[in-house]
C-alpha cells in the first residue's frame, strides 16, 4: 500500500478521533460521554499505527506526520473535519456513514499483499466491530426522526471527498497542534 493512501486513512482516523472527542463531558447521555470518548481514543491510536507505517516509507515519523504538517497537506475526509457539536443527530449520522466506509475500506486492506497492512488491518477491524455495534445501536433508535435521515443524506456523499478542507479544520489544527509547535520535540 502506498504512502499517500495510509495518510489518507491515519487522518481519518486522527481527525475523527478529534472531532469525536469534543462530546467528552457534553453527551446527551452520561454513557455516551464515554462511548464516544473510547472511541475517539481507539480512533486516535489507529491514525497512530497507520501514520507509523506510512513514516517508515516516507523516512520521517508518526508524530512528524500527524502534527508538523500543514493544514492543507492533511488528505481527510470531508465528513470528518465537519464540527457537528451540538447536533447529535448529525454527530450521529456521521458516526453511522464513517463506520459503514471504513468497514469497507478494513475488509479490502485485510486482504492486502502486504502482510503487515493486512495484519494491521485485522487488528484494527476487531475494536472497530464495537464502533459498528454502536453505531447500528444509534442508526435503529432515530431510524424514524426526520432530521437522522437528512443527516444520513446529507453527510453519505462526504466520506470520498478529500481535494478540500472546510473552513472550521483550520481551527481544529490550530487546536491540534498546538503542543507539537509550541514544545520543540514534543512526541505523541
Amino acid at each position: 500500500m502506498n504512502a499517500q493512501k495510509l495518510l489518507e486513512l491515519a487522518d481519518d482516523e486522527l481527525i475523527l478521533g478529534w472531532r469525536n472527542s469534543e462530546w467528552t463531558g457534553i453527551a446527551p447521555l452520561l454513557e455516551e460521554d464515554v462511548a464516544f470518548s473510547s472511541i475517539a481514543q481507539n480512533e486516535i491510536g489507529h491514525a497512530r499505527a497507520w501514520y507509523e507505517l506510512a513514516a517508515r516509507e516516507l523516512g520521517t515519523t508518526a508524530d512528524e506526520l500527524a502534527f508538523d504538517r500543514q493544514p492543507d497537506e492533511y488528505r481527510c475526509s470531508t465528513l470528518v473535519q465537519l464540527r457537528l457539536v451540538p447536533d447529535w443527530a448529525r454527530t450521529i449520522a456521521r458516526h453511522c456513514v464513517y463506520e459503514r466506509s471504513d468497514q469497507a475500506r478494513i475488509e479490502a486492506l485485510k486482504q492486502s499483499e502486504d502482510a503487515e497492512v493486512a495484519g494491521l488491518a485485522a487488528k484494527i477491524d476487531r475494536e472497530e466491530a464495537y464502533h459498528r455495534m454502536h453505531a447500528e445501536m444509534w442508526s435503529e433508535r432515530l431510524k424514524d426522526e426526520p432530521r437522522f435521515s437528512a443527516a444520513l443524506e446529507e453527510l453519505e456523499p462526504l466520506f470520498d471527498v478529500r481535494d478540500e478542507h472546510v473552513p472550521e479544520f483550520a481551527a481544529l489544527w490550530e487546536e491540534m497542534t498546538m503542543v507539537r509547535r509550541s514544545v520543540a520535540g514534543a512526541t505523541w
